[in-house]
């Protein structure tokens, strides 16, 4: 699972109605200048107390995303990875690849016994990490952006890690549910279980010494002490003694990458998105382009569903077919183009669904090419810095190891490899030989930073959490508030649907009417209830004023 969260500066924190509970995910400063919303109100609380210290956007959304990895780290943190789109004061954007790396000894076939894949190999223990990249990114902002010394903005999240924060029933049903493989991990079970090795419950007050001890180590020496120093080597001295491939050498090697964003158009507004070895940036354009074709305001609302579900499904055959690591295998800048998008549209009926959809082959797909080089973070300040971060461990607890001694998790972000082709991951998606493993290479991601100017104008900024329905979510809801002109907080409220060609079923969630679940049928949709799923965030600059929106859905999460 991917988490995500969005930090805004604003004079406006909600231009929608919201209820009352929600707001302790967003607040605003007393001048009005500033405003932070998250998933988690610890987090928001960690970046607001950097904005009254003088901090700017930069600070704030580093804040907020070392804050999320001590009070939901089951979901995001250091030990993994993320990508940053971030829109500077003077108006350049860059593309941070913060990805994890396969280690130096990875192979092809490692996940591979007998023949056959041993699916827990890329998922639970010392094979399922790759080498983390989100410390690169974090200090590389800090340094090129931040207003803050380093050790200002790690100050919030050292306390609470040291201190300590009572558990919410979220974070407690996440124990329970991996209690047993928690427990097969001696660091894991020291922070996370009891002498006894159960779960703690929730309001246990859950302290994390050893994390805060990292952090400081962070704060004072910055990406060094990672990559080439104590917890370079803490990491290769369990992975030695646990039959892992990730050497210090490993974490020396490892660089954050430049990316060249990913630019489309839709309607009238500029997307800017994240480009392989994301998969996020060219399949929301690539759907987007697809939309392009229909007026889908002019629609009835079960076709209108419908047309977006087969530009999904579209979308995700091409994903599984083309997309891997640009520095390892070709991918085609055409499939972000309006021409393919024209010809892929062609082939959607708005009297039935397409049937035996396979990838399609634009044009120039072997010359032009891509450059070969699940927690989203939004801020943006009144100097013109806009902050897109999206980052994970991928599922709950990643690898479900926290190296001893330090208190980090570590990803498990080797299982987003195709371990053989045809072969679905945990998300059950599928791939090809093109995001195969191999030593250096980084995982293809869903995760989709994504930022829309207007006249060449910073306008709004979103990101989602969810695995691949990130793609589908940012894409809802950008046509929920652009081209049926809902307010952010009833875009990202309408129901949302997922489809990622294989398998082939449409996922609806339960709150959709009869009425639209019957048409959908009735158009040769297999459909199944997923949800309420994911969680979307966004912000909006309009008159003059920022709006930001904190995922509905979390509100009825956090009921149960």
């Amino acid at each position: 699972m991917r988490v995500l969260i969005v930090l805004t500066l604003s004079a406006l924190i909600y231009a929608s109605p919201v209820s009352a509970s929600m707001q302790g995910y967003a607040q605003v400063t007393p001048d009005g200048k500033a405003a932070v919303a998250t998933v988690q109100p610890r987090a928001t609380e960690a970046a607001m107390t950097v904005l009254k210290e003088g901090g700017n956007a930069v600070d704030a959304a580093v804040a907020a995303a070392l804050a999320l990895g001590v009070v939901d780290g089951h979901n995001s943190g250091i030990g993994g990875g993320c990508f940053a789109i971030v829109r500077w004061a003077d108006g350049s954007i860059e593309a941070l690849d913060g990805r994890e790396m396969a280690p130096a000894a990875a192979s092809r076939d490692m996940y591979v016994r007998d023949g056959v894949v041993v699916k827990g190999l890329s998922r639970t223990g010392a094979l399922a990490s790759g080498v983390p990249g989100s410390v690169a990114v974090y200090d590389y902002m800090l340094k090129k952006g931040g207003a803050l010394a380093r050790d200002k903005v790690y100050a919030p999240s050292i306390e609470l890690a040291q201190k300590g924060f009572p558990i919410d029933q979220i974070y407690a049903d996440r124990l329970a549910r991996h209690r047993q493989t928690l427990a097969g991990f001696e660091g894991s079970a020291a922070v996370l279980l009891n002498a006894e090795g159960q779960p703690w419950p929730a309001g246990h007050l859950l302290q994390q010494p050893d994390l805060a001890a990292t952090y400081r180590a962070l704060a004072k020496e910055g990406a060094d002490y990672f990559y080439r120093g104590e917890f370079a080597q803490a990491v290769e001295r369990w992975m030695k003694a646990n039959e892992g491939l990730i050497t210090a050498a490993d974490f020396a090697r490892y660089k954050m990458l430049h990316r060249k964003p990913v630019y489309s158009q839709y309607r009238d507004y500029e997307v800017v998105g994240f480009g392989p070895p994301s998969s996020g940036g060219v399949h929301v354009a690539e759907i987007l382009n697809t939309l392009q074709t229909f007026e889908l305001a002019e629609l009835d609302e079960v076709s209108r569903y419908h047309v977006i579900a087969e530009a999904m499904k579209l979308a995700f055959a091409d994903r599984a077919y083309w997309l891997g690591d640009p520095a390892f295998v070709d991918v085609p800048k055409g499939l972000v183009s309006d021409e393919y998008a024209r010809k892929r549209a062609a082939s959607i009926s708005l009297e039935r669904v397409q049937e035996n959809v396979q990838h399609g082959t634009p044009k120039g797909s072997d010359i032009n090419l891509f450059d070969k080089h699940t927690t989203h973070i939004a801020a943006a300040d009144s100097d013109g810095n806009w902050v897109a971060i999206t980052t994970t461990v991928n599922t709950d607890f990643g690898s479900k190891v926290i190296i001893p001694g330090t208190g980090v998790v570590m990803n498990n972000q080797m299982d987003d490899f195709v371990a053989q082709p045809g072969v679905a991951n945990i998300y059950g998606l599928v791939g090809s030989e093109a995001n195969a493993v191999a030593p250096g290479k980084r995982p293809l991601s869903s995760m989709s930073p994504t930022l829309l100017l207007r006249g060449g104008k910073p306008v709004m900024t979103l990101g989602a959490a969810g695995g691949p329905t990130i793609i589908t979510q940012v894409v809802q809801a950008i046509v929920q508030h652009i081209d049926l002109g809902k307010p952010l907080y009833e875009a990202l409220v309408s129901p949302r649907i997922h489809h990622q060609w294989q398998p082939n079923t449409l996922y609806l969630e339960p709150v959709a009417s009869d009425a639209l679940r019957d048409g959908l049928k009735n158009l040769g949709h297999n459909i199944k209830s997923l949800g309420p799923y994911g969680s979307t965030q966004a912000i909006e600059w309009r008159d003059g004023k920022f709006t930001a929106v904190s995922e509905p859905r979390l509100e009825q999460r956090n009921k149960h």
